[in-house]
């Protein structure tokens, strides 16, 4: 998809299609009533019959519209004028680009960035976020996941089908700067979330800790990252215990993967973005049963939401310092694995007894976070496919938000609710913590079925007593099931909208 900023007329556009607006009152937005003045009145006339009531995300495709120069003009319903929030804008967008899908409209003018959308404190958004927010529906729109498939069509008759090319309009030629800008921001976004869910959506025999490692070390010529790979023997020599513990049950050789993104100040302390890489969970020992065994292959989710956030922030030329820091590895019930009643030694030297195997997150997370120090970071955020019990607590729509700060979780929700990528700050209290006592290890690795992604996230701070803090349980949002089976690419868009936040603090 080729993407371009552009002012001008909507009526004078020689495009294989206009898109404009439409509320539910019959009221044309500014492009739209432009149109109908050129075409005297004709759209008003279709409103009157009845053929397009402007309900959100509601379309009609009209053909050679007089007065116009564009073959095509797509009317798409905006709601009740007023009331247009930034989720109904994404899906009046989205709507637009799948009601020119199968038409041979691929040169495609949108004047959808010139509407008023309203915030959560019923603010309107400016000209950059809608331009953003734009590119990344509509390539989440777009996103096709087929590279796996061996079997080609020989003649496609769809290649010819749908927008290859958007110019998005902007009202004023003196926008246009700004809106480059915006364009630039939303294409980086919409390339991490793109690579994240790529990752995500591999298949876990090519997506392996091996296979991670080498997309890492790629970014160093691409991006210009600084790019380490710690081997076995290396995080043997740092202790880490209870990382190599939850490997030692895999055929497949573990990795740490450090990235470093150094564009801010040389004084500046770095944030930290640890993710979790389980490139597949069988559950080791404790095994998971085998319905739906398949989808662990998302357990890597958390290292490809860093690597996609890597990937967005390069792209951008974020000005800050971020580290990454990636435990991969597999989860595997050989006969090396890892056993219930086992104790390892975390890098920490806190040690733990392994009650369930398939509580393997938080023991590769552990000795990660301690790793984490020696970069003296500002902040630390893990992400990772954690429990179950927050895919109950909150389900598929927001990510569990665990800190042990709150001025850092309040940066985060902020971050969620701006880029639409939201999370719910979850209880870290203190009376959680007896539940991971052992009779036998400093901590126990689960602490029970109450409370579950609240104890995991206990566990998880007893190894960053040093910083601040704050980890995301993406178990119910880095994926979906069903006939809709992928990865979203959650939670990048929050991620790079904190650390976009960050970066115009300092």
């Amino acid at each position: 998809m080729e993407f371009s900023i552009k002012s001008g007329k909507s009526e004078k556009q020689r495009n294989d299609c206009v898109i404009v607006g439409v509320y539910e009152s019959g009221k044309l937005s500014h492009s739209a009533k432009s149109i109908d003045d050129a075409a005297e009145g004709f759209l008003a006339k279709v409103l009157k019959r009845g053929d397009m009531d402007g309900k959100l995300a509601s379309t009609l495709l009209l053909q050679t519209v007089a007065g116009t120069h564009a073959e095509r003009v797509l009317l798409v319903g905006l709601g009740k004028q007023g009331e247009l929030n930034e989720k109904g804008y994404r899906k009046a967008v989205i709507a637009s680009v799948n009601a020119l899908a199968k038409t041979g409209a691929n040169d495609v003018a949108s004047f959808l960035a010139e509407v008023d959308v309203f915030n959560a404190d019923n603010k309107k958004q400016d000209a950059a976020w809608k331009i953003a927010q734009m590119v990344e529906a509509v390539n989440d729109a777009l996103y096709r996941f087929d590279v796996m498939k061996g079997k080609k069509e020989k003649t496609n008759k769809d290649a010819t089908k749908g927008i290859t090319k958007l110019e998005i309009h902007v009202a004023e030629q003196d926008e246009n700067q700004a809106a480059k800008v915006a364009l630039k921001q939303g294409l980086a976004l919409s390339a991490g979330v793109s690579f994240a869910k790529d990752l995500g959506n591999l298949p876990p025999n090519v997506c392996t800790p091996t296979y991670l490692a080498e997309q890492a070390l790629a970014m160093v010529k691409t991006h210009g990252l600084t790019v380490q790979v710690l081997e076995r023997e290396e995080m043997k020599k740092l202790g880490m215990g209870s990382f190599l513990g939850v490997a030692q049950g895999s055929a497949q050789p573990p990795k740490l993967i450090v990235l470093q993104h150094l564009q801010g100040k040389k004084d500046q302390k770095p944030v930290v973005l640890v993710g979790k890489g389980i490139t597949f969970d069988t559950g080791g020992i404790s095994l998971k049963p085998g319905a739906e065994m398949d989808e662990m292959k998302y357990d890597m989710c958390g290292a490809a939401s860093v690597l996609g956030t890597f990937k967005a922030i390069a792209e951008m030329d974020l000005p800050l310092n971020v580290v990454g820091v990636i435990p991969a590895c597999e989860n595997m019930p050989d006969a090396d694995a890892i056993r219930p009643g086992d104790v390892l030694t975390s890098m920490s030297g806190q040690t733990i007894e392994v009650l369930n195997t398939d509580a393997e997150g938080r023991l590769i997370l552990c000795d990660a976070l301690t790793y984490a120090e020696k970069f003296e970071p500002s902040a630390v955020i893990d992400i990772a496919t954690l429990t179950g019990a927050c895919v109950i607590a909150l389900g598929h729509h927001a990510s569990g938000l665990f800190s042990n700060q709150d001025r850092l979780a309040k940066e985060l929700l902020a971050a969620g609710e701006d880029a639409l990528d939201r999370a719910w700050h979850m209880p870290l209290w203190e009376e959680y913590q007896p539940q991971l006592d052992s009779n036998f290890a400093d901590i126990a690795n689960i602490g029970g079925r109450a409370g579950g992604s609240i104890t995991a996230a206990c566990f998880l701070s007893r190894f960053t007593k040093k910083y601040h803090w704050a980890h995301l349980d993406i178990a119910g949002t880095a994926w979906k099931s069903g006939k809709e089976k992928g990865s979203t690419g959650r939670p990048v868009p929050l991620l790079t909208q904190f650390l976009k936040h960050r970066a115009a603090k300092a």
